[in-house]
């Protein structure tokens, strides 16, 4: 994608939030989500926190409880942003983030190539907007389904947050497998996934190391099939592999061991 490309993408996804939002009642406002001790309207006081840490605002002075889910710095200075508007109704929480989200995509769209390349705090470390730009379309993308799942309102399972959160899943197989499963070499493990979100790709393990192979293998150690959904919802922690809807052909027991260990959030 280009800079202007990704800010476009990041308004989609951000747009979406907004429209799904727009239509929730205070109760739904209140429906506890996938991610630990957030509800759906904390899940935008996140966002929100998330921007505007980035746009240089400090965090809100505010006690956070000790929670198993609150653990790190970074953790605690999110649960400030989230703890900060608990008093606030979902509306309201809604209404702000429609504003600190237009005006990041603002300061977005008044770049040149110099300020897509300027210094920024990304996620994995020192990097620039441009490459921080991919993890907020993955993130608000993530947390506007963590809010569907929660209200009983699915969508948004096409357009460019979809795609670019299932691109980013599938490039973080080679880690889970590689790393997390560690089978041996020779090892090929295939991914058959059905719409909604569907792709066909295959990770082989060579030389210690796991890479997404440029074809599929006709006859892999592991044949995985699952909805696109599905993968991802694993990949980000938001499902447990015991409960998921997986088919392993193969090696069954390899396949067990690929899907309790997608998650690569955790």
């Amino acid at each position: 994608m280009t800079d202007q490309e990704l800010v476009d993408a990041l308004e989609h996804v951000w747009g979406s939030t907004l429209s799904v939002g727009g239509a929730l009642s205070e109760a739904d406002w209140s429906m506890p989500t996938d991610c630990p001790g957030w509800t759906a309207k904390d899940v935008v006081a996140h966002l929100i926190g998330i921007e505007s840490t980035i746009q240089g605002q400090a965090t809100p002075d505010v006690e956070v409880p000790d929670s198993d889910h609150v653990r790190g710095e970074v953790a605690r200075m999110n649960e400030a942003w989230v703890e900060s508007m608990r008093s606030m109704t979902g509306s309201a929480v809604l209404e702000r983030f429609e504003r600190v989200s237009g005006d990041r995509l603002a300061e977005l769209r008044a770049l040149d190539a110099a300020g897509f390349a300027a210094d920024a705090w990304t996620p994995v470390g020192p990097g620039t907007v441009r490459q921080l730009l991919p993890f907020r379309i993955f993130d608000s993308w993530v947390h506007e389904q963590d809010i569907r799942l929660a209200v009983g309102r699915p969508g948004a399972l096409h357009g460019p947050g979809a795609e670019a959160s299932l691109a980013r899943c599938i490039d973080t197989m080679g880690y889970v497998i590689g790393k997390k499963v560690a089978p041996p070499d020779g090892t090929t493990v295939s991914f058959d996934l059905e719409p909604p979100m569907a792709a066909r790709f295959a990770i082989g393990v060579d030389g210690g190391r796991a890479r997404r192979l440029t074809e599929l293998p006709s006859a892999p150690t592991v044949r995985i099939g699952a909805t696109g959904e599905t993968f991802v919802r694993l990949a980000c922690g938001r499902l447990d592999p015991d409960a998921a809807d997986v088919m392993r052909d193969g090696d069954t027991a390899l396949g067990a061991a690929v899907v309790a260990n997608l998650n690569f959030l955790f």
